[in-house]
Formats: C-alpha cells, structure tokens, sequence
C-alpha cells in the first residue's frame, strides 16, 4: 500500500475527528488508535502534523487529536523512536502552554500526553518541563498540574527531582497571585508530599534508599509557612481546602520542632475552616494526619490543644450522616478516626469528656457522643478502655432514659459492641440486658402522622427487630454472654409491660436452655428459692400456657412457648418430662398447619386444657395442684389488661380446681375468683362462669355452697329495699355481679356429673337464677332492664336445658318450668325494636328456644304458630347490615353489626330446625313454610334472600332427617315448587343458587316419599346442580334456558296429581313484582298455535307482525324464546308466506326480526326448505348496479340491490340457531359456493339510498336506517364464517379469526389475501368437501362480473398450493382453469392464475414435470409482462419459478438457465423488497440447473458481491433468500472453503456475525481467486453509493476486511486511489453507521507486509 494512502486515510479520520455522533467520533478514535499502533511514528508524526498545519482548529477537535495521540503512546510508548518521543514532548508542552490562559480540556489533554511518556521517559519530560519552570518566573497553571500529576503516576521517578521541584518552586509561592495559581501549587504540595510519603514507606522497593524524609523537612517548612501564613486565610472556599489539604501530608514530613512549635496556630487555624467550608471531608482528613503526626512525635503541645479539638470534633460527629452523599459518611469515618487517635494518648480526657456530652437531652449530640462511645469500645486498645468499663458503664444509664427512637437505636448498637467486650458481665450490665428487653416489648404505632416524615426516622417496629436481633446475636456469637442471660431472662416473663417480647425471650431461653443442656451445665437446673427475682415453676407453666392460648399474637408466641415450656420441663416438675415430650410437638405440628385465621379457636382451647389436665395426672401431687391453683388465681390481675388471655387462664384454674382434692383450697380459691373477679367485662364474666363450671365436675357440692353463699354476701345486700329502684353506680356493678352469678349456675348444670344435676336443677339452680334475676321490692317482684343480666339469664338457660337434653338419653324428665321459660324468651323478642339489631338479645333468646324445644312438655300447636311468627317477623324485616344508621350512636359499627346478623340468623334456622325434628311430616314442613311464603315475593332483595336461604336450611334438614316408614303423598310438592321456582330467575344472585338448591332438596323428598334409598342419585335430579352453576350469570336469556331445563326436569318428577297446584301457583308468579313468570301463556298460545294453527293462513303475516311488535316490549328471554316457538310452529304450516313476509322486513333487519330468523332455524326439514329457496333466488338476482355518481362525474359506483342482501342477511341469522347444522351440512357446497359468489361481489359496492323501496308499507320504509356497522360486504363475511362455525369446521374458523382474514376479505386491497387464506384453511381441514365447492364454483369463472372471477381465481389459486387438490382427483380442472385465466382481461386475475400456477409445485410438485411445458412458458411470459405497473405478475412469476424450479428435471431447463439468469440480474437491486427477495431466491434455485457449466460459474461471481452485502439488507426476507441463495450456489462457486463457509454459516435459523463472516471470507477470496481481487473491490466501491446505508456499511466493511487481509504482493491489484477516495466519502455519509463502519475500515490502512491469512482484528457487526 502506498503511504499516500495511509497518510489520505488518516488525514480523513482527523477530519472527522470531531463528528457530531459520539459513537463515529469513537470510532475515529480506535481507527486511528489502530493504525498508530502499527505505525506509531507515522501517525504520530501525522497527528502533529495535523495540529501544526491547522492552529485554529476547535478545541473540540484538538483535544481529540492530542488523545489520540495519549493513547498511541499508552499502548505503545517502548516502539515509538526516540527522536519522536522527544518531537511528541515538544508538541504537548507547546500545546499546553501555548494560551496563557487556562483552558482546561485543551491543556489537560496535552498535560496527559506527558504524564503518559514520564511513564518511560520522565528524564525527558522533566528537561522539558523543568524549562518552563525557571527560578523568578511563574510557571504555566499546567505546568504545575503535569509536575503533580507525574508524581502521583510515577513516584519512584519523580521523588529524587522533588528536592530541586520544591527549591525552584518556593520562591515562586510568593509571587503567585491568583487563586487558581495558588491552588494549583497547593494541590502540588500535597501531591508532592504524598508521593515522598509513599516513597519512604517502600524504601525497599526505591531506587535510591538514602532519601529521608529530613531531605524535604526545611523546603516543606518553608513551604508551609506561606500556605499557612498566606493562602489559607483566603477568601476562596476551593483554595482554603487545597491549601488544608496540602498541610495534612506536609505534616508528617516537616521537622518534629518546627511542627510542635506549629500545633499552637495550626490546629486552631484547621478547626476554624469547618465553620468557612461546607465541605468538611477534606478538612477532617487532614486534621486525622496533623493529629496522627504530632501523636506519633510524642508532641507535649497537643495536651493544650485538647480541649478545643473535643469540642469541634464532638460537634463534627454530630453532624446527622446522609449515607446518599459519601462525603458526609467519609467525613464522619475521618472524624471517628480522629477520637481513635486521641483516645491512645488521653484516654481519661477523651472519655470522660464524652461520657459528659452524654448528659445533654439534645438527640443529635447524643446520638453523636455514643456514636464515638461505640467506636472506642470497638477500636480502641483494649488496656486504655479495661479501666474505664464501670465508668462507661454508670454513665450509659442517663442515655437508657431518653424517649428518641434515634437515640435509642444508637443506644442498641452500644450495648451490642459492650456485650462484645465484657461489658454487661459486670454489675450494673443486666440494666443494660433490661433495655435490650424492654424494647422487644414496643408496640406497633398504629397512627401516622400525614406530615413528610424523615427518612431517617426510626419506627417502632424497626427498633423492636433490631433489638430482637441484638438479643438473638447475643446468644450465639458472644459465648460469655450464656451465663449472663440464663436464668435471669426468665424474670422478665411475668411483668405486664414485657407481654410483648415473649416471642423473643421465649426463642432466646430456648437457644440458652438447649445449649446448657447439651453441654450438660449443672446450673440449667435453676434453685428457685435461691434465685427469688426469678418466678416460680407454677408461674412460668401458667404464663406460658396463657401465651399459648392465642398462639399467633405477639408475632407467632405459641409456638416458642409450648417449646420453651417443654425445654423447662425438668424445672417444672420432673414427672411432665416423658409427658411433655411426647405432646407439646403434637400441639406444635398443629400450628404449624394452621394460621390465624384458619385455627379453630376451641378446638385449640379444649386441646390446651386436656394438655393441661393431662401433666397434673402424671404430677400426680395434689400439694403441688393445690399450689398451682393458688399461684393462678393470683396470676388473674397480671392479665387485667388482656382479656381474652383472662378468660382462659380462669378455665385453666377450673381444669386445675377439678384436678384438685384439697376441699379447703377449692372453696378458698373459688370464694377468691368471685371476690376478685372484674364483672363488669363480658369476657371475664364469661371466663369465671366457665371455670366454676369445669371446678362443678368434680365438686358439685362445694360450688353451689360457694355460689349461694356468694349470693347471700354483703356486695348483694345494697340492692334490696325500696332504694334498689334507685339506681346508682353500685347498684349497676351488682346487676353485674348477679349476672356472672346467673351464668355460673348455666355452667355448673352444664359441667356437672348427669346422674346428680335434674334433681339439683328445680331446688338449687332455677331457684337461684329466680332469686338474683327478679328483685322484690315491698314483696313486688321488679324485672330488671340490665341487658347484661337478661343475656346472662338467657345463656344459663340455654346451658341448662342442653343440660337437661344430655340427661333424658338415659331418663325420662318432664321440664314444668318449660312453658314459662318460653314466655319469658318470647317476651324478651318482642321488646326488641324491629327497626334496629344493636343487641344480641333475637340470637340468644332463639338459641335458648332451640335447646328448649327438645324438652318435654312438647307446645301447643298454637304455642308453636306464635313462636315461629314472633321470631320471623323479628328478623326477617330487619334493615340489611350495611344500611345508613344516621347518627345512633348506640349501633354497633359495621364489623360488629355483620358478626351480630350472622349469628342472629344462624340462632333462627337452628330454632326452625329444631321445630321441625319435633314433627318430620309435609304438614310440619308446611306448619313452618307457611310463616315463610309471604316473604318470598317480598319487593326487597334482603328480606327474599332471607326468606329462601332459611327455606333452604330447613328443607336440607328436613331431607337428611327423613325416615319414610310409609308410603305418603308429599302433597305440598307442586305449591313448593310453584314458589320456589320462579325464584331461579330473581334479580339477586344468591336468591337464584338458595331457589336452585331447596328444588334439588324437595325433588329428593318427593324421590325419598316415592320409595326410593337413601343413597339413590337420580340423574335428572343432579343434573340441577351444573343448572345452578349457570346461575351465577345474569344475562336473561342464560337464566331462561336454566330455568327451562329445571322445568323439564321438574316436569319429569312432578306427580300427576301435583300438576294443578304447581300451574295455579305459576299463574300467581306471572304478576310477581321481580320476575316474569309468563310460562303458562306462551305454553297456552304455543299449544293452540300447534292444534289450530294449519287454518290460519290469511292471518299468517298480521300474526308475525304482531309478534314482531310484542317482542319489542318483553322484557324476559323467557317469553321470548316462547314466541320464538311460535314463530315456528306458524313456519312448519306455512313455510313460503313466512319467508316472503320476514325477507320483506326493513333492512337492516332489526334486533326483534333477525329473533324472528333464528327462530326459523330451531327446526333442520324448515331450515333446508328455506336454504334451498334463497340460494335458487341468490344465483339468478343481480347481485348490484352500476350508477353514476353525478351527473357531473363519470365515476360509476356500485350499488347493492336489495333482495339478495335481504336474503344474505337472513340466511346469516338463521344459521345462527344450532339446530341448522343438519340442514348447513346437506347444503353445505351450494351454500358455501353461493356465499363466495356472493362476498366477491359485495367488496367494495355501497348501500342503496332507497334500500327499503320494497318494504310492505310506507311506515316500514322509514324505520330502515343505515347504522354504521351494517355493509353490504359485512353480511356476506359474517353469513360465511357462521355457515363454517355451524358446519362445525371450527379448525376452519379459528386460523382465519387469528390471521384476521375477515377483516382482509372486506377490504378492497387485501380482499385476494383473505381468500386465500379461507381456501388455505378449507384444504387444510375441510378437504373432502372441495369437489363439491369446486364443481359449484368452476361456472362462474366465466361471469361476466369481475370481481366474481378475481375471488374465484383466488380461491382456486391458493388450492393447489395443497396436495389435497390431487388427491380428490382436481388438478386437471383447476390447471385448465388456471390456464385459461393466463389471457384474462383482468390484470389481477392474471397475476392470480399466475401464482396458482406457481402452487403446483408446492402442492403436487409430482404434478410439475407432467405440465413442465405450459408453467415455463406461463411464469416465462410472467417476467416479461408489460401491462404490470406495480410489477406484480413479474414477482408472481419468479416466485412461481423458484418453486417450480425446485421440481423440474435437467432437461427441462438446461437450454433456458443463462436466459432465466440474464432476466434475473435487473431485479437484484430493485428497491421493492419482495422483488429482490424473490429475485435472489430464483438465483439460488437456477444453480442446481448450472453446475459444471462455466457460463454460469462467472455469471454467479458477477452477482456474488451484490449477494454479499444484501447479507447486511435491512428487510430480513431478503436476508434469508441470501442465505438461501449462497447455501445452495456454494458449490458453483469453485472454493472448497468458500463453499464450507456458505453452508455452515449462512443457516436460516440462526444468527450471522457479519463482520467475523466477511473477515473470513475475505481471506479465502485472497487465497483462491487472487486474479479476481481487482473485480471484486472495483464492484464493491460501486456500492458505495447504494440506496441502503446497511449496504454502504456493509460495503466500507468488505475493504476494510478486504484490505486488513491483503498480502503485500497483491496491493498491486488493487486501486487504492479510489478505494480511499470512496471511503473518504462515506465518512461524510449522513447515517452514522455508515460513517462509523468508513473510519473502521481505514484502521486497517496499515502496512501491507503480512502473509495471507494472517489474523486481522474483527470489526464490530
């Protein structure tokens, strides 16, 4: 290669230097980098050059040359000649100082380039340098900045200058002037300083070890003085930071006197700046090496400095850290390192005066003095800080106080580093352990402020995790920490305000409990008299056992407790061991499978007082019961606060009282329990009545002593006389105190022994319930109003008779009291207001009654009627849950109210459950149905729900109760049904599935009263339960057709007998307010219509008319899908004045007719009838008319007629009903042929203005408008896809629905598109129907309407794409057709016969030689087609031809290969993408017909360049047929490599690195056609100038690979005056990627001296 060229190339990539896209400039860069690399004299030379040549070049574009040039001495500074380093030196030190003003990218660039030769060559940078920094004169800003910047990249080199650097620059500190000249000396110093530090430190590793640090001690000195006497006192903040930083480093290296005799002013003079500088990071660095220095000399004057230095140090450490900023966080780990530094030398200064900041209150100088505590516990040496531990430890308790989460938390992370240092072993620690604890036990905040919080706020929640955490680690990483924790974390399991950390502390003890057994430790045994702090076994079981009760509050405590109870159980008691262990996981496995809203909570209590009752019968010690019954009892005011917990720590001490065989102790603790008891909660009356009752079991006797001895006591007394009407506060907390008593009666009956409580229950309990629940005052008995106490009385009642009903399995007891009770439950309803549910008072008085019922005596009929109507009427009108309550304050909220209303409702159905099981008949049923009726067709949706729900309830009951003994008339079946029915319907969702569910109910009590098993399914009868799924939809016509199959089915099972009652009460459900039950007239009308209907022939259209009007007003599918069947039935009489009449109908045929036409399509005979009709009328109507658009225009429009669109419309409604599938499928050719014919002459043909001009009469016509969705063409698609859908070729719909093919067929352009696509889909999945179709269709190929023939020729074209044409035996007929349509006068039909043409070979490519004559000539006259404006027949041709091409034997086209090739060439450039593609395509396949032959061989290479570079194409079709192409000419190619290289990389399915492909293919054109090379790059540079940048890219791409490859020998071939004229071109191309690709190529204009094949860098692709 010449070297004009590369100096042409380079001189161009300097030119673009500077382009304006960041990724070109970067590729300059490289390029130039890469030829520098080979020839880094040249380009270095040609870079400065450059610089030289253009001095006003922009600084932009400057800087970009000098990095070049920075970058080629960085890679290859050792090969560049000397005379050229020193040239380079030149240039960089001219083009640095040239300006003396400062311009930073320019001069920094060339700075650079001296820095990266000092690397080598730093004996030459310094001369240079050391020349433009002579003694008296101020050097150059940069001069200064190279000098720092060589020291800190090269310090060995620069170190032994730095002595006569720092003498020359003294002088010259003086005369510096400007802040940045200052500066710039400053950040020299500093860099200066480090270097020598740096240098000292590896005196091993030095060239020159005799270099002290004295060597620089007086120059430094001197220095220092003007920096600290001058320039820091300036008014520039950036300045006073360079000058601070500088004296850090200079610190260490000055004299240790001259530094002692500086402390004084410069320490002052440093702590100053923090108040002039916000940034405080560079000034603590340097105080932290002031401090290190003058500690490490032993300085005397840093003592008087201390105090100042802890001020301003403490108020830098309180400085909040932004850990977003990293200054902030640098400057505070610099602060910190400070104290560290101190602390060795003044410990007892240091630290008191820390302990001290610790008393002030102010959160961020706490938080900063512990932050400092922390690092000296951490980091300080560990003799100075031993001494100090009880004094840091006395101090650390004023912080314990503070109430700031963020002082806490630092609190937390001082306790943890003390733990780690021994700390909280010594006295005074376990406050320490406390906090840790006691922060454990936080609560959630529930209530946020909505102010912006700080995000360094510390929540709660965060604290009590970091504590747990802090505990946690305490235990496993701190081993000392062990004895410590164990036993004393116990102590804190009893308080009150630690209740929330028992998760933790239980998970903590069982760490410490499990590793001091393993270990065998004698103390995990704990001596509970030694150790009194601690509670006792009794305490910790009990405690425990109430954690466990609600296992998932206090973030999941049940699991660690039962553990941690088990871990303990050696200290509880011996004897629960075996016990424990063989339960507890039991209990725990349970949990673990449950969650807190799925556990059952009394399964989990009974389970937990079993345990319970279980470990005291193998303690078997009743000493030992009795004192855990008196440590319960005294346990019961720990849990005021907990209530829940309360109530069942009181049936814990029922389970232990019942276990308990001391009677003094039972009646003790039970005289304590109701002493002590708080009875004006709920939750604790019910908790003490419960424990009484479970300590009844064993001591019947004793408790009801206790209780009527409580009764009589003096809290009772005050409610007597006349002054008991008076009521006081005391008076309500006795009402409180009768109500537990009441309740404890209710439990102890509950709980006694059966054979002793009936004889107990008139004299002991009911006796006493009378007397505390009725007071008399003057010997009159006074109800009480206390809600509390009609609860409680209503409860024990109900307790009392379950009572009684366990007892009368074994004896027969007849209640007196029974009747009474009733009334007085019954009372107790009617007080109630019925407008309002605030109480519990409906549900406990109907459970009461429920439980009562059982009882003997059994009501009076008339007892029984008012009972069910007063609890009905109670609750069923009650206002829904979520009704607006206004402002009554006394209504629960919503919540409350929901639970309220449920239980209520499930006390109501329990009650009518239980009426019924006392009389299992129809006339019980009814007894109770017919108090709910009424509510049935109630007008509000609740109060129907309610109603049928409860139904549903009863009559579930009522089947799985039923015992038939007889057989019996279900007699009120049908007037059941007729009720429940019409419900199916309702509006209200839940109503409709509660309807559905009592109808499968009662058909399976019919079924149980017909004689049928218990166990019997009737399958009619199952099928209600999918009808009932269907009822979760409310679209009506889903509801109607649910509703008819019930009917059937109902119908079905329905008894004779019951036929009436169901009609008559039908006819009631037709006036229902909600739904429409008109089934009785459409099945009247429906029947006279199919008795009658034959005579009505002259009434036939005035009858549809009238039901056309009818349907417009109903509302319910129901009926209309009755008067569908009507139109029916009138159909099958008299099929031709139907027809005649519906077609005449307005178009577009409205909602209420197309129903008229599907209706018509319910019957397959009448449907094939009315098919054949339309299509005879279809084939012989003209299908438009042509009509002038105005007279002014010559346009011609087409213009639908309207008849064949009435008939296309109705033929689509009526292959809407299911039922035409028989009669779509007889028809199916005709009609598909039909349609098609149909839809080809709908595209594009518009609607007539005057449409409805046939319509039966003048009001008719004007209800006719045009919507905008109703198109001619729009009919015939929809009849088209309906008539496949209902042949039920859904494979045939679903492609063409996924492809859009219905949308393409109504559009003018794409029309052909989508009937290719329906006849692609018929082949594929509708085969054996073609013959028919095709045989249907071939007439009207020869229609005169062209829009006919072009969807004909479509369908027929894409057919024999399919082998299935062959196979029923088609072929000659479509292939005769297609030839024929070869000479149509239609342009588009040509180019689709065309194409057809074409499809033989892919679909019966057996087929191809037989017709090898008439397809050459067909696609041959294709190609050369002049009537083709948009080319489209000639694509269509060579498409054909590839494919035919594929099937051809040798013979067929051997004499044709050279002429099909030369008709090709043209379209390999043609800007249309599928043309090229196409094109390419048939190239690839023409090679197998020219192998062997040399004509083809050169024309192949002729067009192998073009195919090349469309590798790179932007359309990806053309891409692949490149592949294509070149795959399969490979082998005409003449290179086994090349070959080898086509057919394993250009694969279709994966990717192609362009550029490693081109690189080595160019290598193998160089090895296997060097006397083509000349051709190759001639024909390449012409693509320079492609329409595509892809291919210029390409291109730039292919000569650079080209040339990068080229052997030295070879140049000679190749024209490199216009290769570089034309890349020099592209670099002014304007697509980036192009330009970047040109400058990529010219990085390998190196020197031409490799032999071929040697290895060139890949360009990127």
């Amino acid at each position: 290669m010449e070297d004009s060229d590369v100096e042409q190339a380079s001189l161009a990539l300097m030119d673009a230097a500077n382009d304006k896209d960041p990724l070109v400039q970067d590729q300059v860069r490289k390029s130039l980098l890469t030829l520098g690399k080979h020839q880094p004299d040249k380009i270095l030379s040609m870079c400065q050059g450059y610089l030289v040549k253009h001095p006003k070049l922009i600084i932009g574009h400057r800087v970009i040359i000098l990095q070049t040039i920075e970058l080629v001495l960085k890679c290859k500074i050792n090969d560049v000649s000397y005379p050229k380093i020193k040239s380079v030196i030149s240039l960089a030190s001219d083009e640095m100082t040239r300006s003396k003003d400062v311009v930073p990218d320019w001069q920094q660039a060339a700075s650079n380039i001296l820095v990266a030769i000092g690397s080598k060559h730093i004996n030459d940078i310094m001369e240079e340098i050391l020349s433009k920094f002579q003694p008296g004169v101020l050097p150059h800003f940069f001069v200064v900045q190279t000098l720092a910047s060589l020291s800190d990249s090269n310090v060995y080199g620069m170190v032994p200058f730095l002595n006569a650097i720092l003498g020359t620059m003294l002088p010259m500190l003086g005369m510096a002037k400007q802040d940045n000249m200052k500066w710039v000396f400053s950040s020299g110093l500093s860099r200066f300083s480090e270097s020598i530090l740096e240098y000292l430190a590896n005196l091993d590793k030095a060239p020159d070890p005799t270099v002290r640090k004295d060597t620089f001690s007086s120059e430094i000195y001197a220095a220092y003085d003007i920096l600290f006497c001058n320039w820091l006192q300036s008014r520039e903040a950036k300045l006073r930071l360079s000058v601070v930083e500088a004296l850090g480093p200079m610190s260490h290296l000055m004299a240790h006197d001259k530094l002692e005799e500086q402390l004084p002013k410069l320490l002052p003079a440093v702590l100053s700046l923090y108040k002039k500088n916000p940034e405080h990071y560079i000034i603590s660095k340097s105080l932290c090496q002031i401090l290190d220095a003058s500690v490490n000399m032993g300085s005397r004057v840093l003592e008087t400095q201390i105090d100042s230095l802890l001020v301003i140090l403490h108020q830098q450490v309180c400085v909040p850290v932004d850990y977003s900023n990293p200054p902030t966080v640098k400057n505070h780990n610099e602060v910190l390192r400070c104290f560290s530094i101190l602390a060795n030398t003044f410990p007892d200064r240091l630290i008191g005066y820390v302990l001290q900041k610790l008393e002030n209150s102010n959160e961020r100088n706490r938080i900063g003095s512990l932050s400092v505590l922390r690092h000296l516990i951490n980091s300080a040496t560990a003799s100075v800080m031993e001494i100090k531990k009880p004094f840091i430890l006395a101090s650390i308790k004023q912080p314990l106080q503070d109430n700031n989460n963020k002082v806490k938390k630092m609190v937390v992370q001082v306790i943890s580093a003390m733990a780690h240092h021994g700390y909280l072993e010594l006295d005074g620690g376990d406050v320490l352990v406390k906090f840790i604890v006691q922060h454990c036990a936080l609560p959630d905040i529930t209530e946020r402020s909505h102010r912006p919080t700080d995000p360094e706020d510390v929540t709660n929640e965060a604290l009590r995790a970091m504590c747990e955490n802090t505990l946690h680690l305490f235990i496993t990483t701190v081993g000392r920490m062990t004895d410590v924790l164990w036993p004393s974390l116990l102590s804190y399991m009893t308080p009150a305000q630690y209740t929330n950390a028992m998760t933790p502390l239980c998970k903590s003890l069982i760490l410490l409990g499990n590793k001091k057994k393993a270990a065998q430790e004698p103390n995990f045994m704990i001596d509970f008299n030694e150790q009194a702090n601690l509670p006792s076994p009794y305490v910790l079981m009990t405690v425990l056992l109430v954690n466990a009760s609600f296992p998932f509050r206090g973030r999941g405590r049940g699991i660690p407790s039962l553990t941690l109870l088990g871990v303990l159980s050696p200290n509880i008691h011996p004897q629960t061991e075996k016990l424990w262990e063989a339960e507890i996981p039991q209990l725990v496995q349970y949990l673990e499978e449950s969650s807190e809203d799925t556990i059952n909570r009394k399964t989990w209590e009974d389970s937990l007082l079993e345990f319970l009752s279980k470990s005291l019968v193998a303690i078997a010690d009743d000493k030992w019961t009795s004192q855990l019954v008196m440590e319960m009892t005294h346990c019961h005011t720990n849990y005021n606060n907990f209530l829940q917990e309360k109530n069942f720590l009181y049936k814990c001490t029922g389970v232990a009282l019942r276990q308990c065989y001391n009677k003094d102790v039972v009646r003790k603790q039970l005289q304590d329990i109701l002493i002590t008891s708080r009875h004006n909660d709920v939750i604790e009356r019910e908790g003490v009545a419960m424990g009484v009752g479970l300590c009844a079991s064993n001591h019947l006797d004793d408790t009801l002593a206790k209780l009527e001895d409580f009764g009589k006591s003096d809290a009772f007394k005050k409610a007597s006389g006349i002054f008991g009407l008076l009521k006081d506060k005391n008076d309500v907390d006795i009402e409180k105190m009768k109500s537990t008593l009441i309740l404890c009666y209710g439990y102890v009956a509950l709980h006694a022994p059966e054979d002793k409580i009936l004889s107990r229950i008139d004299s002991d309990i009911l006796r006493n319930i009378s007397k505390h629940f009725n007071t008399k005052v003057l010997g009159i008995k006074v109800e009480t109003k206390d809600l509390t106490m009609k609860l409680s009385l209503m409860k024990s009642v109900g307790l009392i008779a379950q009572a009684i009903s366990t007892c009368v399995r074994r004896q027969s007891y007849m209640f007196s009291r029974k009747q009474e009770l009733m009334g007085v439950m019954m009372d107790f309803i009617k007080s109630e207001p019925v407008e309002v549910l605030k109480t519990p008072i409906r549900q406990q008085a109907m459970t009461t009654c429920a439980n009562l019922i059982n009882l003997d005596p059994v009501l009076t009929e008339n007892e029984n009627f008012d009972m069910l109507r007063t609890c009905l009427n109670s609750t069923f009108g009650l206002p829904p849950v979520d009704a607006d309550r206004g402002k009554d304050e006394d209504v629960p909220d919503i919540q409350q109210r929901e639970v309220l209303y449920a239980d209520t409702f499930s006390a109501l159905q329990d009650l009518l459950k239980n009426v019924l099981a006392r009389d299992l008949s129809p006339d019980g049923l009814q007894s109770i149905f017919k108090h709910i009726e009424g509510w049935l067709s109630s007008p509000q949706d609740f109060e129907r729900e309610r109603a049928v729900q409860t139904t549903a309830e009863v009559l579930d009951f009522y089947l799985e109760n039923l015992n038939v003994k007889n057989m019996i008339a279900f007699h009120n079946l049908g007037a059941l049904l007729g009720r429940l029915a019409p419900r199916c319907t309702d509006p209200h969702p839940k109503v409709r599935k509660a309807a559905m569910d009592c109808i499968y109910t009662l058909l399976y009590i019919q079924l149980r009263y017909e004689g049928f098993a218990v166990n019997h399914k009737d399958e009619s009868v199952e099928s209600l339960i999918t009808l009932r799924d269907k009822l979760d939809n409310p679209d009506h016509s889903v509801l109607y057709r649910t509703c008819s199959e019930l009917t059937k089915i109902i119908s079905k099972r329905l008894p004779q007998q019951q036929l009436n009652t169901l009609i008559f009460m039908l006819f009631e459900g037709l006036v229902d307010s909600q739904s429409n039950c008109s089934r009785a007239s459409s099945v009247v009308l429906n029947t006279i219509l199919k008795t009658r209907g034959a005579g009505l022939q002259d009434l036939v259209p005035e009858i549809l008319e009238v039901l056309h009007i009818r349907l417009q007003v109903i509302a319910e599918e129901q009926v209309k899908v009755a008067v569908a069947q009507s139109i029916l039935i009138l159909a099958t009489q008299h099929l031709q004045t139907v027809v005649n009449t519906l077609i005449s109908y307005p178009l577009p045929f409205d909602n209420w007719c197309c129903e008229m036409w599907i209706a018509l399509g319910a019957d397959s005979t009448i449907a094939s009838q009315i098919i054949e009709l339309i299509i005879e009328k279809l084939n012989v109507m003209v299908p438009f008319m042509d009509k002038k658009e105005s007279m002014l225009r010559s346009n011609i429009t087409k213009v639908a007629t309207s008849h064949p669109l009435a008939m296309t419309c109705a033929l689509r409604e009526m292959m809407l009903n299911g039922q035409t599938l028989d009669a779509v499928v007889g028809l199916f050719p005709q009609l598909f042929s039909a349609l098609l014919v149909r839809l080809g002459s709908s595209v594009g043909v518009q609607l007539p203005k005057d449409i409805n001009s046939n319509s039966l009469s003048q009001d008719r016509r004007s209800s006719g408008m045009h919507p905008a969705n109703f198109d001619v063409c729009g009919v015939s698609v929809e009849a088209l896809r309906i008539l496949l859908a209902r042949a039920q070729l859904e494979e045939v719909v679903k492609p063409l629905d996924l492809e859009g093919a219905w949308e393409k067929m109504k559009d003018t352009q794409q029309h052909t598109t989508g009937v290719s696509l329906l006849a692609r889909a018929m082949a594929k999945h509708a085969g054996p129907r073609l013959p028919g179709i095709v045989e249907n269709l071939c007439p009207s190929l020869s229609n005169i309407y062209e829009c006919q023939r072009i969807t004909i020729t479509a369908f027929f074209s894409e057919l024999l794409n399919h082998h299935v044409v062959t196979e029923l035996m088609m072929m000659d007929m479509l292939m005769n057709n297609m030839m024929e349509r070869i000479s149509d006068p239609c342009s588009t039909v040509r180019m689709l016969a065309v194409r057809g043409l074409g499809n033989i070979a892919v679909g019966s490519p057996e087929k191809v030689n037989k017709y090898a004559k008439e397809l050459l000539a067909a696609m041959s006259s294709g190609m050369e087609e002049k009537d083709d404006p948009g080319k489209h027949i000639t694509l269509e041709a060579m498409s054909g031809l590839s494919k035919v091409l594929v099937y051809l034997d040798r013979k067929n086209v051997q004499l044709l290969v050279v002429y099909i090739f030369m008709k090709i060439k043209p379209f390999l450039e043609n800007e249309n993408d599928e043309i090229r593609c196409a094109a390419i395509t048939l190239l690839g396949n023409l090679s197998k017909f020219g192998a062997g032959e040399p004509v083809f061989k050169d024309q192949l290479h002729n067009v192998l360049v073009s195919l090349l570079l469309h590798l790179n194409d932007p359309s990806p079709e053309v891409v692949k047929a490149c592949k294509f192409a070149m795959r399969v000419c490979a082998p005409v190619v003449g290179s086994e490599q090349i070959t080898a290289m086509f057919q394993n990389h250009l694969l279709e399915d994966k990717g192609l690195h362009y550029g490693e492909f081109i690189n080595d293919l160019t290598k193998h054109i160089i090895q296997d056609f060097p006397s083509m090379l000349n051709f190759y790059h001639i024909t390449v540079v012409q693509f320079f100038k492609s329409n595509w940048s892809e291919v210029r890219a390409g291109a730039a791409m292919f000569i650079g690979f080209l040339l990068g490859n080229l052997p030295e020998e070879l140049f000679s071939q190749m024209n490199m005056g216009n290769v570089t004229k034309g890349l020099v071109q592209l670099l002014q191309d304007p697509e980036p990627l192009v330009r970047a690709k040109a400058a990529e190529a010219m990085g390998h204009f190196h020197q031409p001296c490799k032999p071929a094949g040697a290895p060139v860098p890949p360009i990127t692709s």
